[in-house]
């Protein structure tokens, strides 16, 4: 492994590399060119950035889940000394009535929430006002003094109450394909069907959490124009959001981004604290600071609730006659937010008759939203369980059924995969594991007064790639300077992107700066659905490839040089140089070129479209398969996740080191997902109950042992030109279910809802 010694931070707030990193490219594993910024505190988050004359925004929520404010009485709050406001719907600044302005770049179909608009409750925790003091500790206190009298409307908050009134999805949102055509007869074919499974699942709602929460710093100058630090996974996203709310210019409006402590799809859509404090900095024409406080993180989108109900009907010898997977889950009252749940069904396994199903039911929440994996997590956890339901019922070995099923084609649009090493990760992941050993029969393994579980299940995920821009600009000292608006919400981004960039352009890692976090960089879009390396990636490599030109022809054109009438294909850049790849001697330093061409820089930018002609020839696909071993105390109905093998095939892996550690942290997910993590809704009066980390239970390090994980090595330029797909969801897809399956093998005890609960396992 290469050795990379690191410098914290740069003044504009990015990480670089320093002399001694060495050459690190593609495939090799890098430490994070962020880490130590992040470790010694050197990196800002978006409440940390500071500002003169800085004042401090408290949002008050309301207690009601639907209905509408009859009265506010700020005099409370408004007389503590160093209270400067109270916003509220009746005083705010102007904004554009609109909807269509509040729609951002991933909004669902429907009339987007706009916080402090009207007297209007849509659900419990809205923001209903913002009190702005001198500190936070002010603000905080005087927020409590807000008295709000309401007039509460019947609510609904239960989808297992309202399953009847669901309704067909709208298929207006970015990512989101609606259900295939039924293919076949699946329901004939699974009453004739002589082994039949028929079993509804459920997902309880969970809400994301990462570290930091979420914030924005509105920093206001003289001019008015406004510099926003916001906790976000697309800068420009928010700044298009801001630009139309309040009819500001673009050119006033700048959002940075530059360290994201985790997001998960919380940061897709900008959240109310970055409106409420763009109307306190206009309002008050000082700098605002609004931060959410743990409690509020409960207070906007989650993973939605999802009842599922799959069939599966099979030969004796286990081959699928028929596959039913049908599913309702939740939205808001206002937009109908969809996700991709049914369709991996008619996707993973061969199947003539297939009948997929998915529906919506409105409730007083706030719309869900995007989560690891969307849709996936809870999607294939069902047909996963399913699927050893199954095995059990045909009695084949849970991974011997899916290999009889393997899809060679994907079975909802008849395609051929791009590429598809699955069968590799069942056979490295299994030999890993050592799946060979396994004990068929439930109950029959056990190590003191614990019964041992072995459990398998498969993952799958898009591999998307969209547009992008990225600029690279090479300087007369021989650094590299490459740019797009991209995002790194702790996924590695800075150091894959350097990565790519050092590896075309032949250069050492610190001779090589990524700027990103910028609204006003090259475009890129939100980071979101493990695509920016294959989107952003394939950007730079482009943006490379043209400096990379652009020198040749330099090189090329000096007269009596050594590299008259060469073609481009016949040079290679190495060791910050252009040389011949016949005669590797005959090189001229990159400085030296633009020296004599009186250079002080080189810049290019590049715009990558996606071949859209080719990739619809095929489905763009990540695949896992996870092993896991699980030991459980029925007297206490503990269950302790003792070891997990997880194989990816995720295309050519940029960088390992990062990778691995995605792909270990969507496993975490997974076992917290399966075994903690649910938020509870007290549907008298329409709220999360346990909005904390106190009671909202996530997986802590007692919970987490052993976890190997391996990449099947694959190469696709389909999805991407450096042959790379995207691994940050791929790792929790598959975790779960293999653990449900697990606790099966060691109980006989078959558990359908997440997650699976103390009282779940030892219920008979």
């Amino acid at each position: 492994m290469t050795k990379t010694v690191l410098e914290p931070i740069d003044e504009n707030q990015q990480p670089v590399a320093v002399p001694g990193s060495g050459q690190s490219g593609i495939g090799t594993p890098t430490p994070r060119i962020d880490g130590v910024a992040k470790v010694t505190g050197h990196a800002r988050y978006a409440a940390e950035h500071p500002a003169p004359d800085l004042a401090y925004g408290v949002v008050v929520n309301s207690t009601v889940a639907r209905g509408r404010i009859v009265s506010i009485d700020a005099s409370r709050a408004l007389a503590v000394p160093g209270v400067l406001d109270v916003i509220t719907h009746e005083n705010r600044p102007k904004v554009r009535s609109l909807r269509l302005s509040y729609k951002d770049m991933t909004a669902p179909a429907g009339s987007p929430f706009r916080p402090l608009y009207d007297d209007q409750i849509h659900y419990s925790g809205q923001p209903v006002a913002l009190v702005v003091a001198e500190t936070f500790e002010l603000a905080r206190y005087a927020a409590m003094l807000v008295q709000v009298e309401y007039e509460a409307a019947p609510h609904e908050t239960n989808l297992l109450a309202n399953l009847q009134r669901s309704h067909e999805p709208s298929s207006l949102k970015a990512g989101y394909s609606p259900t295939p055509k039924p293919k076949g007869d699946a329901d004939a074919a699974f009453e004739a069907a002589p082994v039949k499974i028929d079993a509804e699942y459920y997902a309880g709602v969970e809400h994301h959490n990462p570290m930091e929460m979420h914030a924005s710093t509105v920093i206001r100058d003289s001019r008015g124009h406004l510099l926003i630090h916001d906790k976000t996974q697309g800068s420009q996203n928010c700044r298009w959001m801001v630009s139309r709310v309040f009819g500001l210019p673009k050119r006033k409006v700048v959002v940075r981004n530059q360290f994201v402590g985790g997001a998960f799809g919380s940061g897709l859509r900008p959240q109310y604290q970055l409106l409420v404090a763009v109307m306190a900095a206009l309002k008050l024409q000082r700098s605002v600071r609004v931060v959410l406080t743990r409690q509020q993180m409960f207070t906007f989108g989650h993973r939605p609730e999802t009842w599922q109900r799959v069939r599966l009907a099979a030969d004796t010898d286990g081959r699928l006659k028929a596959v039913i997977h049908e599913v309702a889950a939740e939205t808001s009252r206002h937009e109908d937010y969809v996700e991709v749940v049914a369709n991996w069904s008619g996707q993973l396994y061969a199947s003539e008759n297939v009948r997929l199903e998915y529906r919506l039911v409105d409730l007083d929440h706030y719309t869900p939203m995007d989560m690891r994996a969307p849709g996936a997590a809870h999607g294939v956890h069902a047909l996963e369980v399913a699927m050893d339901e199954l095995s059990y019922a045909v009695g084949m070995d849970p991974l011997a059924l899916r290999l009889a099923n393997y899809a060679e084609r994907d079975g909802n649009k008849g395609l051929p995969f791009s590429t598809k090493s699955l069968r590799e990760c069942y056979e490295e992941g299994a030999r890993r594991f050592g799946w060979a050993k396994r004990s068929p029969q439930p109950r029959s393994m056990r190590d003191g007064h614990e019964l041992v579980g072995w459990g398998m299940a498969t993952g799958t995920w898009d591999a998307m790639q969209m547009a992008a821009r990225a600029s690279a600009t090479l300087h007369a000292d021989g650094t590299l300077e490459v740019a797009s608006a991209a995002s790194d919400i702790g996924t590695g981004t800075y150091t894959a992107m350097t990565q790519i960039a050092a590896s075309a352009m032949g250069l050492p890692l610190e001779r090589v700066v990524f700027r990103l976090g910028d609204s006003e960089l090259p475009f890129a879009p939100i980071e979101g659905g493990s695509s920016h390396v294959a989107t952003v990636g394939s950007a730079v490599d482009g943006a490379c490839e043209r400096l990379q030109r652009q020198l040749w022809r330099l090189a090329r054109g000096q007269r009596n040089g050594r590299f008259q009438g060469c073609t481009f294909e016949q040079v290679a850049f190495r060791d910050g140089m252009i040389c011949l790849r016949a005669d590797p001697a005959v090189a001229m330093p990159l400085t030296e070129l633009l020296s004599a061409h009186g250079k002080a820089q080189l810049g290019v930018r590049y715009l990558l479209v996606p071949n859209l002609a080719e990739q619809k020839k095929t489905v763009r696909a990540v695949h896992s398969a996870v092993f896991c071993e699980v030991r459980v105390d029925e007297a206490l109905g503990l269950v302790r996740v003792m070891r997990v093998v997880s194989a990816v095939a995720a295309g050519r892996i940029v960088n390992p080191l990062t990778a691995r550690s995605q792909v270990i942290g969507g496993v975490v997910w997974g076992i917290s997902q399966a075994l903690h993590e649910e938020t509870h809704a007290d549907h008298a009066l329409g709220r999360f109950m346990n909005h904390d980390i106190a009671e909202y239970h996530v997986a802590a390090n007692a919970d987490i042992r052993d976890i190997d994980v391996v990449f099947i090595e694959e190469d696709d330029r389909i999805v991407s030109r450096i042959g790379a797909k995207g691994v940050g969801e791929i790792g929790i897809v598959g975790v779960a279910a293999a653990i449900s399956n697990a606790i099966f093998h060691a109980t006989g005890r078959r558990l359908r809802t997440t997650p699976m609960t103390p009282d779940k396992v030892m219920a008979r």
